[in-house]
């Protein structure tokens, strides 16, 4: 049988437990206040819109934002390009950039091998377009996808084609895409952000995803403090539009008082509502990056 441990063998083994057990906690608390610290990721403002706004717009358009839009081809719905030449004025005014190049309707794909052929002369004509407005190798071009929902096989052929094309040049490839579910049968849905990221060509591609709908989105705000892109849905979007004009009524029936009555969103300095527009948050003041 084992002798008895003596009490003062226990209250000196006592005390070194408490003290352990203090140290292990002031850890844990510097540790704790340490990750705090760091606080949260900061987002930034930007807008977007088709039509360039004009240059005296853009002195009032930067007090709120950061970063704007600026195509490389004509946008949806355009026969011209209105930002063509314009970048040196922006770039002046401190903004940064989310540059944009117009995808084609999924109709206009017919076949797998017309679709790669697209993609690569669309590709070659945004790196031209990009190096002719002086955006440098290693900028983001985004793609603008319009379509919602799983896209055909025949686009996935295309994106492949023009982000190869692009990373040949030195560009890095964007999808400006929607972030909002659409139900594909009872309890499966598909966003076009996840379509695009669980196909391996386009596994890389960086992604600005749309989701007006009130919540998550604000509607049309200008805060302080913006949300983060990945409350778009989207946890690894680099840009949330969160903002659209005119709204669609369908998704902002609860946020419908945050735009002005004609539907549309306008930044608070712009009382003579010249400049309807789009309401971004990005991860950074340049989203596409490479380009100051």
């Amino acid at each position: 049988m084992s002798e008895p441990i003596p009490k003062s063998a226990l209250a000196g083994f006592s005390l070194l437990m408490l003290v352990a057990i203090a140290l292990l906690c002031a850890l844990g608390a510097q540790s704790h206040v340490s990750s705090d610290s760091a606080g949260p990721e900061k987002s930034y403002l930007g807008f977007d819109r088709n039509v360039y706004p004009g240059d005296d717009a853009l002195p009032i358009l930067r007090k709120t934002f950061s970063f704007s839009s600026y195509w490389l081809s004509p946008p949806p719905g355009e026969k011209n390009n209105t930002w063509t030449g314009k970048r040196e004025l922006l770039r002046a005014e401190g903004f940064g950039f989310v540059v944009l190049y117009r995808g084609p309707d999924g109709r206009e794909l017919k076949t797998l091998t017309l679709a790669k052929d697209r993609g690569a002369r669309d590709g070659e004509d945004a790196v031209a377009s990009a190096k002719a407005e002086g955006f440098a190798a290693g900028a983001i071009i985004f793609l603008d996808i319009e379509e919602g929902g799983r896209l055909p096989d025949a686009y996935h052929a295309y994106l492949a084609a023009w982000s190869e094309t692009l990373g040949r040049a030195g560009f890095r490839a964007g999808a400006y895409c929607s972030a909002m579910p659409v139900k594909e049968e009872p309890g499966v849905t598909i966003t076009t952000a996840r379509d695009i990221r669980n196909h391996a060509a386009s596994r890389d591609f960086v992604i600005w995803a749309y989701n007006d709908a009130c919540p998550p989105s604000p509607g049309c705000t200008f805060p302080q403090d913006p949300p983060s892109p990945a409350k778009s849905g989207i946890h690894y979007a680099l840009v949330w539009q969160f903002a659209q004009s005119p709204r669609r009524k369908e998704f902002t029936s609860r946020c419908a008082r945050s735009y002005y009555r004609d539907g549309n969103c306008y930044e608070p300095g712009d009382t003579a509502h010249s400049w309807f527009l789009d309401v971004n948050s990005a991860t950074s003041p340049d989203p596409s990056g490479g380009t100051k």
